[in-house]
């Protein structure tokens, strides 16, 4: 694990990533704030290029959490086959759809423990829909970030949540809306697990990575 970068290191290092892309943007498609709960419960341990590939069509006819539950969970499966977990993931869709509907009037709740409370639905899931919907520097820790937060030195922690409080702790306020997506892409395209692309980094210098890749 890196040592804590400081702050005027945390700064440059977030200014060359907004330079880069002032504006980055989740890659998972949604039209609401709904269909993007969906979308992240569908994300575990699946790509976002799949997950797309299958709530096209889904979302077409299932935007809101009645919509979803007036599918049913048998023709839910059908548009989410191609993803792993499919069978679970859909029972937990029908489950947070009927939640909503019930208890939150067919609205997404903007809470984090409201959030969370809902069946597949984690801290991370949580954080990105107050992130992206709701536009709250919520801070959502996937693999990419943890491992380059510790790389790097940018966020160190033992778990997500200390990689999440170091990240809220230390990245510069101004910078804290698009952290996570910065820290994702270069996470996904840059620093990936196997040979990272070093030579190609716009942070190589201010990284504490040991084996850096040149």
């Amino acid at each position: 694990m890196a040592k804590q970068l400081d702050y005027m290191t945390m700064r440059e290092i977030f200014s060359r990533f907004q330079a880069a892309e002032a504006e980055p943007k989740g890659e998972l498609n949604h039209v609401n704030a709904y269909t993007l709960v969906v979308a992240v419960a569908l994300s575990a341990q699946a790509t976002d290029a799949g997950v797309n590939k299958a709530t096209a069509k889904l979302f077409e006819v299932a935007d809101t959490p009645q919509k979803m539950l007036d599918l049913g969970e048998e023709a839910l499966i059908d548009h989410i086959k191609t993803i792993g977990l499919y069978r679970n993931k859909a029972k937990n869709v029908i489950k947070l759809s009927r939640i909503l509907v019930d208890q939150y009037g067919g609205e997404v709740p903007n809470s984090r423990a409201a959030l969370e409370s809902l069946p597949g639905v984690g801290r991370k899931t949580a954080n990105v829909v107050l992130n992206m919907w709701w536009h709250y520097p919520a801070q959502a820790v996937d693999t990419h970030i943890f491992r380059l937060g510790n790389r790097s030195g940018i966020a160190p922690g033992k778990d997500v949540v200390a990689v999440e409080r170091a990240i809220e702790d230390n990245v510069p306020v101004d910078f804290q809306q698009h952290a996570h997506h910065w820290m994702i892409l270069h996470g996904r395209y840059v620093c990936v697990a196997r040979k990272p692309k070093c030579g190609n980094c716009i942070i190589r210098d201010l990284c504490q990575f040991e084996d850096k890749v040149l």
